[in-house]
């Protein structure tokens, strides 16, 4: 074993559309809106680490008023005390967030769905190896 997932949750849940017709402007101002993947690790006790994996809807430019749409997701890894930084490295930014992702992408489909918008296309699989491989670039 070199790492064991020990427990997942919803960390935090934030979703504001703080006036009207912000709500009634974002499906023809979606474009101006990317999907942000942001993947975050703290120690917790002895060998258990915790992994975030945050997902976001950011606006490309500041010009305009948004929407506020973030959730992470926690996960708390039992990891071997004799990994290698590489291989840590890899559990925490590709194997978790490969594992955790499905259930992400579920949560912030639910909520945008839930709050009206029926047409929020979130990429189902995301490659953490190549974002992985990229960012060490």
């Amino acid at each position: 074993m070199s790492y064991k997932i020990v427990a997942k949750y919803i960390k935090s849940l934030k979703f504001n559309i703080s006036k009207p017709d912000i709500f009634l402007s974002l499906s023809k101002n979606i474009s101006n809106y990317k999907f942000k993947i942001d993947i975050k690790s703290n120690g917790f006790k002895n060998n258990i680490i915790e992994i975030e994996t945050s997902l976001s809807l950011v606006p490309k430019t500041e010009n305009f008023e948004t929407i506020e749409a973030t959730a992470s997701f926690a996960t708390l890894v039992e990891i071997d005390k004799n990994l290698d930084k590489k291989s840590l490295e890899e559990i925490i930014l590709i194997k978790v967030p490969s594992n955790v992702y499905p259930e992400l992408r579920k949560i912030f489909i639910f909520v945008f769905e839930t709050s009206g918008f029926k047409e929020i296309n979130i990429d189902e699989n995301v490659n953490f190896k190549n974002l992985y491989l990229s960012r060490k670039n």
